[in-house]
């Protein structure tokens, strides 16, 4: 499924935070979203995944969603939001648990995604017996589980350090390999950008507007963390944003 973003604006009351968002999201891709600190990153995913609706402009859903989709948009929070009192599998099970699933279905779906995610030895832990790396595995599971068309990711890998947020790079860009999804990707670490991006739309400071898209040619499975190419990316996307952040940085002080 592909979504397209046509002319979308949203204001909160006097205040414009994003204008003028035009955007096609590919199926199969990654598409990650950067920009300066306000700039509406956050506020322009809800609107794609229908938290709220924009105040002008439409969000286009075109195409099928895949096969056994149970729902077509989902998402990956930076907290994880994992029930504390459920395992690694009841969370898991917990998106499947309104579709009418028979129980040997739920299971299967359950057990997959759990090894496809390297977390089938830990289906019994609670999140508190996790680091934070396996319990943002854990859901990233739950978000797999319904087969989404589109996954949703804020700030996903954020309140990580940066050893375990190369991990789960490495993690993310395995699934991708081995079945490609479609993602839109929000975060500010540049470097995660162009560790997982096929196309990085560089946002504009308040109101956001699409400042750049970047196309990324390289293959996941060849990005590593020293590749110079990515480097250069890097630098670019930076030189993009300095300006911008300086002065979104000010503003958001003033504020």
């Amino acid at each position: 499924m592909q979504l397209s973003l046509v002319g979308v604006a949203h204001a909160y009351g006097d205040a414009d935070v994003l204008t003028d968002i035009t955007l096609d999201i590919p199926g199969g891709r990654i598409l990650c979203i950067v920009g300066p600190s306000g700039c509406g990153k956050s506020t322009l995913l809800r609107l794609i995944g229908g938290l709220e609706r924009p105040t002008r402009g439409q969000i286009l859903q075109m195409g099928r969603a895949p096969e056994g989709c149970l729902n077509p948009l989902t998402y990956v929070f930076q907290d994880f939001a994992l029930l504390p009192w459920r395992s690694v599998a009841g969370n898991v099970r917990l998106v499947l648990e309104d579709h009418g699933l028979p129980g040997a279905e739920a299971r299967r779906i359950v057990t997959d995604v759990l090894a496809r995610t390297r977390l089938s030895d830990f289906a019994d832990a609670l999140p508190r017996q996790l680091s934070g790396g396996m319990k943002q595995r854990v859901a990233i599971a739950r978000a797999l589980a319904v087969n989404p068309a589109v996954m949703l990711m804020d700030e996903p890998l954020s309140a990580l350090d940066s050893q375990t947020r190369e991990l789960l790079m490495d993690d993310l860009v395995a699934l991708w390999t081995r079945a490609p999804f479609t993602s839109v990707y929000v975060t500010h670490n540049l470097a995660e950008a162009v560790r997982l991006g096929h196309r990085i739309v560089v946002l504009s400071r308040r109101p956001g507007r699409i400042a750049e898209m970047v196309d990324i040619d390289i293959p996941l499975a060849e990005r590593t963390a020293d590749h110079p190419d990515l480097a250069r990316q890097q630098q670019h996307l930076w030189s993009i944003m300095r300006d911008e952040a300086r002065a979104a940085d000010s503003e958001l002080v003033d504020g």
